[in-house]
């Protein structure tokens, strides 16, 4: 179809509907620049979806001399903690002692090391643990004595996407979803931009000033295919997957366990009657959004956990694995779990000529940190407006104490008496503040409107089709909640139908 322009020219256009492209549109719209960001599919639906879910320092980084990426990561568990207290919550971990593997020693010392590195303030301190009296020990193989607990934070890594898009637009910057960037030419000292709504093939051409390419495991096929720069080779793509099982174990704790072939996993709880366990690190080939499970590694999954667990965890507890692809920036490292996760920028091109900068890498738990350093590369080139603000600032329903939740529960309970409180408190957890304008005046489960399984109902539906982008069934199920884990096929599939009526 023809490309037809739009007028006013954008400071900054960001590719990518990534933990990153976001959070770097939001910094940058939160600083005064004019930004538009596209994402040719939903938000967070490659990697920043497929996480293992934790904000954290890696602990595992640390036998790898990575003491910068370390600290920075620390530093930001308690800071993202506190802009998004209701998707972010603090966890302990159990790490047992495994008899011929890491010693003792080198396990202490390496937390009292993570301990120090991050300047921890609300997080507890890790903890030496006697395995067999204490309830983290009941699960595990009778030969795990010794224990170490400390802490970090778990995620809902999705939310965190679509809430970082969610203020970014509320700041006044044009959020595309499902519209990809077909090419993008200097010209004059600005950028044409062509993009291309994916479901109505309409194409339009938009100008900027300056260009970010933060498309994650696709930063380089841009760099070929919208750029038309050949022989891009910056990131070495790094398959992980996860498999969810039937709950564990009943308490609250993780554990993360070392493994023979030097690697770690962890088990997690997750979604109330379920376990997490993953991830994986192997090479990956081929399209990133094609990437699943394979069944070695659902195998490896369920050997490593049952090397800890009293009972087994075999394939036939197994409710749901995901995989992703990591685009770690491809330092030479020889094995995938060497690689460096650390993110690396590089600016190509200047205010005169148009300016890019390309993204490669990165992790969760450093987002706001690079979108910093990414925006301040902005202001370099294009011109410095507003301050660095994110450090303070609450994500959308964020908007109460990091140790409040369970009051912020309580409230939201209190003011919808006659719904089940573990309705609420789901979308407390979800919304935080905001709850309340999703429910507004429905005081009832009547009220709510069509229902679609589990405790999905047309009120919630609505609210995240108007607020955060949700188009699909799978958007609601799986992106923006994670009630896919309980609603019935047919009821997936009388929501896809009352979706598509919206639309």
């Amino acid at each position: 179809m023809t490309a037809q322009a739009v007028s006013a020219p954008f400071d900054v256009f960001v590719i990518g509907g990534g933990v990153n492209g976001c959070g770097i549109a939001r910094d940058a719209v939160g600083r005064g620049y004019s930004v538009m960001l596209c994402e040719m599919n939903d938000l967070a639906s490659g990697t920043s979806s497929a996480a293992t879910k934790l904000v954290h320092g890696g602990l595992r980084y640390l036998e790898h001399f990575k003491f910068r990426l370390v600290h920075e990561s620390l530093a930001e568990r308690e800071v993202l903690w506190a802009a998004a207290p209701h998707i972010i919550r603090p966890l302990r971990f159990v790490l047992p002692h495994h008899k011929g593997l890491r010693p003792a020693l080198v396990l202490r010392i390496g937390l009292l090391m993570y301990d120090t590195l991050g300047g921890r303030k609300l997080l507890p301190a890790t903890e030496t643990l006697d395995l067999s009296k204490d309830e983290a020990g009941k699960p595990l193989k009778v030969g795990f004595r010794t224990g170490f607990e400390y802490s970090d934070c778990w995620v809902d890594d999705a939310r965190l996407v679509a809430l970082t898009a969610r203020d970014a637009a509320d700041r006044g910057a044009k959020v595309r979803t499902r519209t990809k960037v077909v090419s993008a030419r200097r010209d004059s000292g600005m950028w044409n931009i062509e993009i291309e709504d994916q479901a109505s093939k309409a194409r339009e051409t938009i100008q900027a000033r300056l260009l970010v390419n933060a498309a994650g495991p696709w930063v380089d096929s841009v760099i070929v295919e919208a750029l038309g720069q050949n022989g891009a080779h910056n990131v070495r793509l790094v398959k992980g997957s996860h498999i969810v099982v039937k709950k564990q174990f009943e308490h609250e704790r993780c554990y993360i366990f070392q493994n023979a072939d030097g690697r770690i996993i962890f088990a997690i709880p997750y979604e109330e009657d379920f376990t997490l366990i993953g991830t994986t690190d192997l090479d990956y080939q081929g399209e990133p959004g094609a990437v699943e499970i394979s069944e070695a590694e659902t195998d490896y999954l369920c050997s490593a956990a049952s090397e800890y667990f009293k009972k087994p965890v075999t394939r036939e507890e197994v409710v749901w694995t995901y995989s992703g692809v990591r685009p770690l920036f491809d330092d030479g490292a020889s094995a995938a779990q060497e690689a460096t996760r650390d993110y690396v920028l590089k600016t190509a091109g200047d205010k005169v000529a148009g300016a890019l900068i390309n993204v490669f890498g990165g992790k969760l738990t450093t987002y706001r940190r690079l979108s910093e350093e990414v925006v301040e590369r902005i202001a370099d080139i294009i011109g410095h407006k507003g301050k660095r603000w994110t450090r303070d600032a609450h994500l959308p329903g964020g908007d109460f104490p990091a140790t409040g939740f369970e009051a912020q529960a309580e409230k939201l309970a209190r003011r919808y008496p006659q719904l089940e409180r573990k309705f609420t408190r789901r979308l407390t957890r979800l919304y935080g503040t905001r709850a309340g304008a999703l429910l507004g005046d429905a005081k009832a489960t009547g009220e709510l409107g069509e229902h679609f399984g589990a405790d999905l109902y047309a009120k919630e539906v609505d609210y995240l089709i108007a607020n955060e982008w949700a188009r699909t069934a799978d958007d609601v199920l799986w992106r923006r909640t994670k009630l896919g884990l309980r609603v019935k096929p047919e009821d997936k599939a009388r929501l896809a139908a009352y979706m598509a009526k919206r639309q």
